[in-house]
């Protein structure tokens, strides 16, 4: 759910979707990538979906957790790629350059 700055509630008019491979996500981590999508709003109005891939890369080595984030914006769709130690941490470096590119779109 989003807030207007009034308080009241705003209606989201897009959607995420959530793929998994090889782990179960726990709902404060799916809440957590919501949280950081919403963000985005803030850079583009016209923003129409959003689908999200975590998966683990390789789990014998260091930054193993991957996520992939695709953005479908009226015009375009934009990829982002990372992988790190925590799923969070790779959800925010994805976070990070799709914010750069909407600022350039």
């Amino acid at each position: 759910m989003l807030y207007a700055p009034s308080g009241e509630l705003a209606i989201q008019l897009w959607t995420s979707e959530f793929k998994l491979i090889h782990f179960d996500a726990t709902e404060q981590l799916q809440d957590f990538i919501q949280k950081k999508l919403d963000k985005l709003t803030r850079f583009a109005d016209d923003i129409q979906a959003a689908e999200v891939v975590l998966k683990v890369v390789k789990p014998e080595v260091a930054k193993q957790q991957g996520s992939l984030v695709k953005l479908m914006v009226h015009g375009a769709d934009f990829f982002v790629d990372k992988t790190s130690n925590s799923f969070e941490e790779s959800v925010d470096l994805c976070v990070d350059v799709l914010k750069r590119k909407l600022e350039k779109h």
